[in-house]
């Protein structure tokens, strides 16, 4: 009986995960790639210390928004650490709607981005972020391509209700392709 409500349950948050639209593709598990992430319009909330620290209503404050307006809810959620900002994005359904700011919540256009990243399953955690993170820059620093554009910021694929093991993230590092050296190049003499 036991396996059967854990099937049931597996079942259930399995399809929760694809309920709603994406605005990207995730992120395999421990995998690092490049990917670049097309111009997308935002609602962001933001709070004057680390997105870490204490409950800063954020979440509350873009549903709340997402809610009275009839915006319909996508995935990731994205979300700035210090200072603490998140972001959730108006899907193409909702593309339409003519959104304003207003109570703490501001629309903004996200420019086209090319970011690194990192998947991860388990709780959402500022341990697990800044551990993901470090992995991120030391793959970076071996790049001969790419260099660092940006800091680091979090992606959170589950909603609060989906339990840590089945909590998918990511971490993204903004990139930009290294600028090519000159040579210093001399004339032979004559």
């Amino acid at each position: 009986m036991k396996i059967l409500q854990a099937i049931a349950m597996i079942s259930m948050v399995a399809s929760t995960l694809n309920a709603y639209e994406a605005m990207y593709e995730k992120t395999r598990v421990d995998k690092i790639e490049i990917k670049t992430i097309s111009e997308r319009t935002a609602l962001e909330a933001s709070t004057q210390g680390s997105y870490f620290r204490g409950n800063n209503g954020l979440f509350r404050r873009l549903f709340r928004y997402i809610s009275d307006e009839e915006v319909e809810m996508t995935v990731p959620v994205e979300a700035d650490v210090n200072p603490g900002k998140m972001r959730f994005f108006v899907g193409k359904e909702d593309r339409h709607k003519s959104l304003s700011s207003k109570e703490g919540v501001k629309v903004v256009t996200m420019p086209k981005l090319t970011v690194v990243s990192i998947g991860i399953r388990g709780s959402y955690s500022e341990d697990r972020f800044r551990k993901k993170e470090k992995k991120l820059l030391e793959w970076l620093k071996k790049q001969k391509k790419y260099e660092k554009a940006g800091s680091a910021y979090a992606v959170y694929w589950n909603g609060p209700f989906v339990p840590g093991i089945f909590k998918r993230s990511e971490v993204h590092v903004p990139i930009r392709k290294k600028p090519k050296k000159k040579e210093n190049r001399t004339q032979p003499d004559k």
